[in-house]
């Protein structure tokens, strides 16, 4: 393992702070690290916040997944079920006032 320090930006308000993180990751995702950043003219940095920022994105968008599974069951529908309701409900007429 080798042991990386990163430098994290966070913004607050109008002012920008640094936080410095340490990792370890294994040498060859290290290498790729560094391959993929040079490549896309990126610092390591910035490739590995975007990869956190994408993870916690997926891990949102898996429990909100969850959820609706959930409550799916709960209601006894069925993935049918819920495709029919969502065409049905594009093709209704739109009930909001429209300004002209």
């Amino acid at each position: 393992m080798i042991l990386v320090v990163l430098s994290i930006t966070l913004t607050e308000g109008t002012m920008r702070t640094t936080k410095i993180v340490s990792l370890s990751i294994p040498p060859e995702l290290l290498r790729e690290a560094e391959r993929v950043a040079k490549e896309e003219g990126r610092t390591k940095s910035e490739l590995f916040r975007e990869a956190l920022r994408r993870y916690v994105e997926e891990r949102r968008w898996r429990a909100l997944q969850r959820y609706g599974a959930t409550q799916m069951r709960r209601l006894g529908l069925t993935e049918t079920d819920i495709e029919r309701a969502v065409e049905d409900s594009r093709r209704a007429p739109d009930r909001a006032p429209r300004h002209r």
